[in-house]
């Protein structure tokens, strides 16, 4: 029994990386908002497991919060924000899908090495969750980076707060009041993004923050 929650542990957060690489492959906006709603699914899933084999019952807590709020919620409004602000569909990057998977791969590699050098006297399953949550997170950032959009960037840093749950989570858990006050935080950010994208529509007539660069330019 032991391996085996070990090894489902292991897929599941090693699953949460390979969805982070599929949000920086897409090109789309639905599309990454789709991925992005599997990323919660594959979080919500591997922290119930965690709440199971540590008997943590208010892991659990943690886990619907994730499904409710990112994998749901979350998602569906900002389908409704594209909807609504017309904006256009197609994701324009930085850097081109080959160099910005090729820094995915360099980046998950450095998580690792560090991680594993840096928790060399932890549980091993601490040791394996906190690897892949940090490459988790350093995969986010990679996305703010790369994507020239606002709502991409947007993905981008929830994805990147999905990391440290699942840091968390591994590291024999956090206490349920951090659990809720983090999803309240959470929708506090989710509102104040909604409106600062209505505002960035309204007044440049894109959500492309290349467009607040060439406002500055102008104005100068």
């Amino acid at each position: 029994m032991p391996n085996l929650a070990f090894d489902i542990a292991h897929l599941l957060a090693g699953s949460l990386v390979l969805v982070s690489f599929m949000m920086l492959y897409q090109d789309r906006l639905y599309a990454l908002l789709n991925v992005f709603a599997l990323h919660a699914v594959v979080l919500a899933c591997s922290v119930a497991w965690q709440a199971y084999i540590q008997n943590a019952p208010h892991l659990y807590v943690t886990a619907v919060i994730a499904l409710v709020f990112k994998a749901v919620i979350i998602p569906v409004a900002l389908h409704r924000i594209i909807k609504q602000l017309g904006i256009h569909r197609d994701i324009e990057t930085a850097v081109g899908i080959g160099l910005t998977m090729l820094a995915g791969m360099g980046l998950v590699a450095l998580s690792m090495v560090l991680m594993l050098r840096v928790t060399g006297t932890a549980d091993p399953l601490a040791r394996e969750d906190l690897a892949f949550a940090l490459s988790v997170v350093l995969l986010g950032l990679l996305v703010m980076v790369t994507r020239r959009n606002a709502v991409s960037q947007v993905v981008g840093f929830m994805s990147l707060e999905n990391g440290l749950v699942l840091a968390a989570t591994g590291a024999k858990g956090m206490p349920l009041v951090v659990e809720i006050s983090v999803a309240f935080s959470i929708l506090i950010a989710f509102i104040v993004i909604g409106v600062f994208l209505f505002r960035i529509r309204e007044r440049f007539d894109t959500v492309d923050v290349g467009a607040l660069d060439e406002f500055r330019g102008e104005r100068r």
